[in-house]
């Protein structure tokens, strides 16, 4: 795996591994990235399933229960399968604005 800090944003990017050990691999290194904003770069996967992007939903809904974004990123997916507790967008700069937009709400608490 590979970590890109930037501020308070860490980009995961994965390499050439599959989905699963990608995941096991995240899972491991998580800890330390717990206090950041998240954004998982998995554009070096062909083609990712609803069950696929699943494997993310527990670490997601921890990571955003506790005020913080956890961002997927792939343009390998039909979005309209997405559930609505993960996000997922296309594009590395969609999911940046995406983390400002959530910064901007968690600060008026809306």
């Amino acid at each position: 795996m590979i970590f890109d800090k930037d501020g308070n944003t860490t980009i995961v990017f994965q390499e050439n591994v599959s989905l699963e050990k990608f995941h096991k691999n995240f899972s491991e290194a998580y800890p330390g990235l717990k206090n950041d904003h998240l954004i998982l770069n998995l554009f070096s996967f062909g083609k990712l399933s609803t069950g696929d992007i699943l494997l993310f939903l527990e670490l997601s809904n921890g990571h955003r229960g506790a005020g913080k974004s956890f961002v997927l990123v792939s343009n390998a997916i039909a979005y309209e399968h997405v559930p609505d507790e993960l996000c997922v967008v296309p594009t590395l700069q969609e999911a940046r604005d995406l983390i400002e937009m959530e910064e901007i709400e968690r600060d008026l608490e809306l």
